[in-house]
């Protein structure tokens, strides 16, 4: 995979006005993509949608807020560049609160979607996905690392903009030899249901349960809560500053997020003579899909899947495990900890549209489940 840096397509960032109907619309702020609005009629606009660069997935993401002079219904008409089609279900945020847009607001023909808003003088935050900046994710750990003395946030470098690049890692004073357990999320920009999995996990971990404090006395944890904040904040569909999909990097390490992640890793394995047993990296999809390597004798646990799985299933009521294995044929996260490390590596998929109770419910029982795994992987060696 080609992943030296690219040219990316910089959107203006401006306030839109159809002074001629009263309607704007605004990308000024993280997170956001709009690259044109124009007016199609007096009740309709058009929104414009461009990728940062291509080529690139079929996931055309948007985010802006919109208001009106005066109170009233308004449409919007989606338009992407030749060949990419509508994927999200707009999320709408006004004083503060998300929720989707009630189905019947959406209208299709052929490829071209439509919506209807209410507009007034208050801007209302139209967006692909929930919107979940830097900013927003470093409010999310900031109080939850200072809860514990053991949790420290540390700096492993910057983006290629400068934006600081943030391990949390959790290492709990033990007698024990420890082995290493990696989380990680935000390759991918839109994709905040995965986060939103990740945040329960790591919660999990630092619940001060007597299960988590076992856990932590025999594991460390390093968990990368935001591996593209240029690309979240940019608005980008997929990639990063340097117009790379960093989730094809971890082999050439070309761009900044992926090598400074690598290197910490390797670092503090090799100063602490330590093992990585485990890597899971969370991301969304279309629906919920856990991705393994089919290739497991050798590694740490070789046993680790197939009884986690069947943990799930048990501990969830009418939960199905969906799993799709192959062996990585791409520089992905879960070849790096397969082929680098002989770790199990897990690419841990939620659906776009999978319920927030739901997806709470999946990172709470699932970080349960492989902390008692690995418990008595531990205690029987």
């Amino acid at each position: 995979m080609d992943t030296r840096t690219k040219t990316i397509e910089q959107q203006l960032k401006t306030t839109y006005s159809l002074s001629e109907i009263g309607v704007h619309a605004s990308n000024k702020f993280d997170g956001a993509r709009l690259n044109g609005f124009k007016i199609l009629n007096d009740s309709t606009a058009k929104v414009i949608i461009k990728p940062e660069n291509t080529p690139i997935n079929n996931s055309p993401y948007y985010a802006f807020s919109i208001w009106s002079d005066d109170q009233r219904p308004f449409y919007l008409t989606f338009d992407y560049p030749e060949g990419f089609k509508h994927r999200y279900t707009p999320k709408l945020k006004r004083s503060g609160r998300w929720s989707i847009i009630d189905s019947t607001k959406i209208f299709k023909k052929d490829t071209i979607v439509t919506i209807k808003v209410e507009l007034d003088r208050q801007p209302l935050t139209i967006a692909a996905q929930e919107i979940q900046s830097s900013r927003d994710v470093s409010n999310w750990y900031t109080p939850l690392m200072g809860n514990y003395s053991y949790a420290h946030k540390n700096s492993i470098g910057q983006s290629t903009l400068g934006r600081d690049l943030v391990v949390l890692d959790i290492n709990k004073p033990s007698s024990h030899k420890k082995e290493l357990v990696v989380l990680m999320t935000r390759q991918h920009p839109p994709e905040v249901t995965g986060y939103y999995a990740f945040q329960s996990f790591l919660e999990t971990i630092l619940d001060n349960s007597e299960l988590a404090n076992t856990f932590l006395e025999r594991y460390r944890v390093l968990a990368f809560p935001l591996m593209n904040p240029d690309g979240v904040d940019l608005g980008h569909w997929r990639h990063n500053a340097g117009g790379v999909d960093t989730n094809r990097d971890w082999s050439k390490y070309r761009q900044p997020e992926v090598r400074h992640a690598a290197d910490y890793i390797h670092d503090i394995m090799k100063r602490e003579e330590m093992e990585l047993v485990l890597g899971l990296d969370f991301h969304s999809t279309w629906y919920d899909v856990f991705y393994t390597n089919t290739k497991r004798e050798e590694t740490a646990m070789p046993e680790f899947v197939d009884e986690w799985f069947s943990a799930l299933e048990n501990n969830i009521e009418d939960y199905k495990v969906n799993e799709q294995a192959g062996n990585s044929k791409k520089p992905v996260s879960k070849g790096w900890f397969l082929y680098g490390h002989n770790a199990v590596g897990i690419t841990y998929e939620i659906g776009d549209a999978t319920p927030k109770d739901d997806i709470e419910k999946f990172g709470t029982i699932s970080s349960k489940e492989m902390m008692k795994l690995l418990i008595n992987k531990q205690m029987s060696n």
